[in-house]
């Protein structure tokens, strides 16, 4: 009945709770479940490392990394992991999750150890404090402002606010993207949904980079994302959807010039349907290996649709298939001896990240940073990553 009474009294509070109320709130409820507190830490843009979310009345360490702590480990795999609190007071680290989406961790404190037992409790009052985090951070600036380690630049701050959640899971599909550098991207972007057995994607790439020269491509983005989610959303299919995009954006900009692929799973039999818009080859995983390169170009890139028709690519995934798609700056990166990261290399980096059998949105996390360390941290174009996993019917 306690534990009931806990996670009642969070859904009771959260409806006039501020981000400033958080941290209170997190305590308040770790006291009924017998802890004496809970810290929440926010993961940073960069995914490198969890920042403490204070308050002026709340007091709490430093920043985390995600590599090498506890924390880390316990947002790396999305499980609760015990402390046993002879570094402090900290007893039990939960992710801090909406869904598949990873926020953060929190961390239990307790005079004595956690009883394996509660831990359950402690999870499902997180759950509940992760749904709150989130819904705050629609009215207010404080989640963002914490999650950020450097200056946002224009151009991420606008394309920014239009993607979806990094992750998202049917049980039967999970969809997990990312995209880098985060404080200065320029015109990619990756889109989703889930409508009834059919799970949508689409990955674009406008030519041009960064806030002193990719605006343009920034704005030619927005408005692929649009029409995408117009299209989409009026019951096009893919070859209606990829002309829509494609008029859409010529009639603004005529010279506007985006790659990309748009893609459909038909989620009870993994038949897979793709359009590549002279974008680069996505990959089909399957046991550890490369089982299909998907053929590109079948469609030409958006605003030169109307010279060519589009040719949609069918293929059937098997369970646990993983499918991957990317923009060119992966691939394109460059090492300090000028050595480009290339497509194979991109296939021994993935299947390395799948062959460590962790939650899909830590192996795309684990291979952008592999990729990132490639050239020094320091990109010359954006890189972007959209996977896919598709566990089969009846997950």
């Amino acid at each position: 009945m306690r534990e009931r009474t806990v996670l009642r009294d969070i859904v009771q509070r959260a409806r006039h709770a501020a981000s400033e109320d958080l941290p209170a709130l997190a305590d308040e409820a770790a006291r009924g479940l017998g802890a004496t507190g809970m810290q929440l830490y926010l993961v940073d843009h960069e995914q490198r490392e969890l920042l403490p979310l204070r308050t002026s009345a709340v007091g709490a360490g430093g920043a985390l990394g995600i590599d090498g702590t506890l924390a880390g480990r316990a947002y790396c795999t999305m499980s609760a992991c015990p402390a046993d609190g002879r570094d402090s007071d900290v007893r039990l680290w939960v992710p801090l999750l909406n869904g598949m989406e990873r926020l953060g961790v929190v961390g239990v404190t307790s005079p004595t150890p956690i009883a394996p037992a509660r831990v359950p409790d402690f999870v499902a009052a997180c759950a509940l404090l992760a749904d709150v985090v989130v819904t705050c951070s629609h009215y207010s600036d404080t989640i963002e402002q914490v999650r950020r380690r450097a200056p946002m630049r224009m151009a991420a701050e606008v394309l920014r606010a239009q993607l979806p959640p990094l992750t998202f899971s049917t049980g039967t599909t999970i969809i997990s993207g990312i995209l880098e550098p985060s404080y200065d991207v320029g015109g990619d972007a990756f889109d989703y949904a889930i409508n009834g057995d059919t799970a949508h994607l689409a990955l674009f790439d406008a030519v041009g980079h960064g806030s002193s020269g990719g605006m343009r491509a920034v704005m030619l983005a927005g408005l692929a994302l649009g029409a995408y989610r117009n299209a989409r959303r009026a019951g096009q299919d893919l070859v209606g959807i990829y002309h829509h995009i494609d008029q859409t954006v010529r009639a603004h900009d005529r010279q506007g010039l985006i790659t990309g692929i748009l893609a459909e799973l038909h989620q009870p039999t993994g038949r897979l349907r793709v359009i590549s818009a002279g974008h680069p080859n996505g990959l089909i995983i399957r046991g550890g290996r490369v089982a299909t390169v998907l053929p590109t170009p079948t469609a030409l890139p958006v605003t030169m649709g109307d010279f060519r028709p589009p040719v949609v690519v069918e293929e059937a995934l098997e369970p646990g298939d993983h499918v991957l798609l990317y923009t060119d700056g992966i691939t394109d990166a460059r090492s300090s001896r000028g050595e480009p990261f290339g497509a194979d290399r991109l296939t021994d980096f993935t299947l390395r990240a799948l062959a460590d059998e962790l939650p899909l949105p830590e192996t795309a996390r684990r291979l952008v940073h592999a990729i990132l360390a490639w050239q020094d941290d320091t990109l010359t174009d954006d890189a972007t990553l959209l996977m896919l996993r598709w566990n089969g019917p009846g997950h």
